[in-house]
């Protein structure tokens, strides 16, 4: 028989799978079993594996693991960049390469970016990067100084292109600043392909569910029919339905007491907790998605959650120097005990 869980109960069954109040586990291995976390917004994704992390995990950690090689930063799915690890990115890009740059053919057009422009780019980016690691701006100025533009466009553009190819990605920090810097990637394909698939449809599961098809392919965008040659393999799968409709989740649910709240919870924007699905309404309403993402422009703002519910954004606005002041706007509705705990929680946030 398929368990039957309410809307509550989905809510707080993907707090525990989202590690929202923290783990026992590294900053690496936090993203190694998520697969990768949307990372467009650099600070942002660094304070999402640190409130995922252990006790006493600090940016400087997060970082540490970027330093080591244990995390990477690249455009595996969507044209969008993530925070993941080397094999992930090498499993992913497996599968969507081709397709990412099937879709971005028409802006390659429009920038002028022709096969032999690309492939001098290339030629010029890894003879550089051979020698060492490069800032965004070193790689943009060896281009221009090729007669290859990058203004308006095209720089962007062939970075993420080369990225998707496997040439390079994101990885250890500047030592000047908080700056990524350009590293050459020697990813290997997996050796065994549709292993690796069902071990990323696995972790996916797992570290957001109860999950549904869709939110799978949506985040992929992968087709159904290559990922639901995974399933078969993910022996651990389990059917549920959310408010009727089917869903999944890893191993056997967690008992969840009635009335078992998980209280207030602070994410940064982009977070997963709002992007790792393709239907967000479990979590927001359309008028908290309509503040979080301001004329639905794709810039999520930090959101205040209670009880996994989105009632709100907040952020530290700085004043002067080092001092900074909160700034919380609620769109729902909450009692003032409720309100005094999220202005203490945006007070005592640890990753500043």
């Amino acid at each position: 028989m398929v368990l039957q869980l309410s809307a509550e109960e989905a809510r707080r069954m993907r707090w525990h799978a989202q590690l929202l109040g923290g783990s026992d586990l590294p900053p690496a291995d936090v993203v190694d079993r998520a697969v990768a976390l949307q990372g467009q917004d650099l600070p942002a994704v660094l304070r999402a594996i640190a409130l995922r992390s252990g006790p006493g995990t600090t940016l400087q950690d997060v970082r540490a693991a970027f330093d080591n090689g244990s995390l990477v930063r690249g455009w595996p799915m969507r044209g969008t960049l993530f925070a993941t690890t080397p094999e992930h990115l090498a499993a992913l890009l497996f599968f969507t390469a081709e397709r990412i740059h099937r879709a971005t053919t028409r802006r390659r057009e429009e920038l002028g970016l022709d096969d032999r422009m690309i492939a001098r780019a290339r030629d010029v980016l890894l003879t550089a990067l051979e020698e060492r690691p490069l800032h965004r701006a070193e790689a943009l100025a060896l281009w221009e100084a090729a007669g290859i533009p990058t203004t308006g466009g095209p720089g962007y553009h062939l970075l993420m292109h080369l990225s998707v190819a496997g040439d390079a990605h994101w990885g250890s920090f500047a030592p000047e600043g908080t700056e990524q810097l350009l590293t050459l990637s020697p990813l290997l394909p997996p050796a065994d392909p549709e292993a690796a698939l069902t071990g990323i449809v696995r972790s996916f599961v797992r570290a957001r569910g109860p999950v549904t098809e869709a939110d799978l392919a949506w985040w992929t965008k992968l087709p159904r029919a290559v990922l639901r040659r995974a399933l078969p393999g993910v022996e651990d799968l389990t059917e549920v339905e959310v408010q009727g409709r089917p869903a999944w989740t890893i191993g056997e649910p967690p008992e969840v007491q009635d009335g078992e709240g998980t209280g207030v919870v602070l994410v940064p924007g982009f977070d997963e907790w709002i992007l790792g699905y393709a239907d967000r309404s479990l979590v927001a309403s359309d008028a908290m998605l309509d503040a979080l993402v301001p004329g639905r422009n794709g810039v999520f703002r930090p959101a205040v959650l209670v009880d996994g519910i989105v009632v709100g954004s907040w952020r530290l606005s700085r004043t002067s120097g080092t001092r900074t002041e909160p700034v919380i706007e609620l769109v729902e509705q909450v009692p003032a005990a409720t309100r005094r705990a999220i202005e203490q929680a945006v007070a005592d946030w640890p990753y500043r």
